[in-house]
């Protein structure tokens, strides 16, 4: 960020917090984030004292079905009064004048969240069936949200059946991509034969996996980036989180590479979820594959237009032939089971 930004903000800060004398003592770039920006803020108070924020902004490029920063912070505020384990949201700035994107500013929570570091330490939480057990504390806790709400207006009405709407909007992403692809095409065709019927939607995170929440020794600290949560069926959450493609490697837990499904829905049903249907996590878990293939085209055609060069986007386009080979091989392992 340059100086011209930094003094701005500076200036944002002090009015927000009513501090005349705050001073941003450093401001730093966060690793990951590959469709928004995570700065890491560290300012000093007037009284002397000392806070650790994160600002979170938009990148120069972002996907159509990523909610705007207003209403990320909007869910971070509903999540927290639901008990839901989140960074708190602090201040909104809606205004591009400050430093040329909308931004919010949450309380910096330490733990350790990237998912290949996550799924390699038995040790977080307590270990890996109580690791597994709080995050599906978690989950049900979100979906504890239940529509109508008038504090998240912008998600609009419910969906009548998650599934259809799920299979409509894959099929919209496939239509728009630059080249045919065929297994993608035949996957989507595999979840529309076997659709399940449809289900009282709940608020689903919708990006609720390992790499998305942070862990310190004793438990769950932070469930992170909300961008993409919306009303839908709370097993789309069960399923995107157990799919193979966030075990990072660490495939026989299959909780998320954290540790065994039983254990996850033990928590999540001890926390007030409904007992989850195995039919329908597998269902969810195939469309997972489906929904993570899409998402990465889209990436890389954000570096493909030229709107964001980018070698990580370039490089997230050519994940896709392995998740088309899991899409075959849990397509197969369904039929037989």
């Amino acid at each position: 960020m340059d100086e011209a930004r930094r003094v701005r903000l500076e200036a944002w800060l002090r009015a927000e917090t009513g501090d005349a004398a705050l001073a941003i003592a450093d401001l730093r770039r966060l690793s990951g984030g590959a469709i928004q920006q995570n700065w890491a803020l560290d300012v000093r108070c007037g009284d002397g004292c000392t806070a650790a924020w994160v600002l979170r902004t938009d990148n120069a490029a972002t996907l159509a079905v990523s909610h705007g920063r207003a209403e990320e912070f909007a869910l971070l505020r509903a999540a927290q009064a639901a008990g839901v384990t989140v960074p708190e949201p602090l201040f909104l700035c809606p205004d591009r004048a400050v430093i040329g994107a909308p931004f919010f500013v949450m309380r910096r929570v330490e733990g350790v969240a990237a998912g290949h570091r996550v799924v390699r330490c038995g040790t977080l939480a307590g270990g890996r069936r109580a690791a597994a057990e709080a995050v599906g504390r978690e989950l049900a806790r979100i979906h504890a949200i239940r529509p109508p709400r008038a504090d998240l207006p912008f998600l609009g009405a419910p969906p009548a059946d998650p599934a259809a709407a799920f299979l409509a909007g894959q099929q919209r992403a496939l239509d728009r991509q630059r080249d045919p692809h065929p297994i993608l095409e035949w996957g989507l065709r595999h979840l529309a034969r076997r659709a399940p019927a449809p289900i009282t939607s709940v608020l689903c995170h919708n990006d609720f996996r390992t790499g998305n929440i942070m862990f310190d020794a004793r438990g769950v600290t932070a469930v992170l980036d909300w961008e993409f949560a919306g009303w839908g069926d709370p097993h789309a959450d069960l399923g995107w989180l157990c799919a193979k493609c966030w075990r990072f490697g660490n495939d026989a837990e299959e909780a998320g590479g954290i540790g065994p499904r039983d254990a996850l829905y033990a928590g999540y049903v001890a926390a007030g979820g409904a007992p989850p249907d195995p039919g329908r996590v597998a269902w969810w878990e195939i469309a997972a594959h489906l929904r993570w293939a899409t998402i990465a085209l889209d990436q890389a055609e954000r570096h493909l237009s030229g709107a964001e060069p980018s070698l990580e986007l370039a490089l997230t386009g050519h994940i896709v032939p392995q998740l088309e080979w899991d899409i075959l091989a849990a397509v197969e392992a369904r039929d037989a089971a």
